[in-house]
């Protein structure tokens, strides 16, 4: 028997990449999920999928906090329980600090962490109870800043120092806390990524087919709840940028910064 099966599981952001790659392999588990997004259309294709004993959905903003209450109260009052959190909603960036405004960078603080800290607020008294599990979807630019991401890299930073906190807070009630960073992954979250004034950027700067897919990514991201681990770092450029920015943090600089500059400008 799957160890999903029967399981609450919550993914914010799941009607795209890899949130909805997780609900597809959760429900296939026979766990029975719920999720929210900002759009009603994307969540209604995403029913239209599967039967509403699988899947509880509910549009909301996870930079609202009244938002995430509402969600969370609602997934607990149609399943009886919430069994694991995975805080996977989030948006990125792309533009030099010098050029952006201070509200793409709140917007992204608002977003990414926030956010994880609303939900997470809101359901631990659940999770606590099913001695459950929190996780965060977290980044690579959580251990290594990088350049026409800094708000991006901020709230990825601030994400998991946060995660860390409570995971030794929680260490005596059984809930299990761990964070992912899926290193370079398709996902629709570069399409989405904010530019200098906050509007999105409508396209990936990356060959999208040359990276780990998003159901990849999500199994891995299952295996190791299941495994409970306390951190996942994906993709071999994930790993070896953070092995470099831990033992050769000066050297790591000018990588870096030759990979995402020429001529001086941002390139990537």
């Amino acid at each position: 028997m799957s160890f999903f099966n029967n399981k609450v599981v919550v993914v914010t952001g799941g009607s795209d990449g890899i949130g909805k790659a997780l609900i597809a392999q959760l429900i296939e588990a026979g766990a029975k999920v719920a999720t929210c997004g900002r759009h009603y259309d994307k969540l209604y294709a995403l029913q239209l999928e599967y039967s509403q004993i699988m899947l509880h959905t509910m549009v909301c903003d996870v930079s609202n906090e009244e938002e995430c209450k509402r969600f969370i109260h609602s997934t607990f009052d149609t399943f009886g329980n919430i069994d694991i959190l995975i805080n996977n909603a989030g948006i990125s960036m792309r533009s030099l600090f010098d050029d952006a405004d201070t509200d793409v960078i709140r917007r992204l603080m608002d977003v990414n962490f926030m956010g994880a800290v609303y939900c997470t607020k809101a359901a631990l008294p659940y999770i606590i109870e099913q001695k459950g599990t929190v996780v965060g979807i977290s980044s690579t630019a959580g251990y290594r800043g990088l350049p026409g991401r800094s708000g991006y890299s901020a709230s990825k930073f601030a994400l998991q120092g946060w995660l860390e906190a409570i995971r030794t807070e929680l260490w005596d009630t059984g809930v299990h806390v761990m964070w992912v960073s899926p290193g370079f992954t398709a996902s629709n979250i570069r399409n989405t990524a904010l530019d200098s004034k906050g509007n999105g950027q409508g396209e990936s700067p990356l060959d999208e087919s040359k990276l780990m897919s998003a159901e990849t990514c999500a199994k891995y991201i299952l295996k190791a709840i299941e495994k409970k681990k306390r951190v996942l770092v994906l993709t071999f450029t994930g790993k070896l940028t953070v092995f470099l920015n831990k033992f050769f943090p000066s050297l790591t600089d000018k990588l870096i910064h030759g990979y995402y500059f020429k001529n001086g400008e941002l390139i990537k």
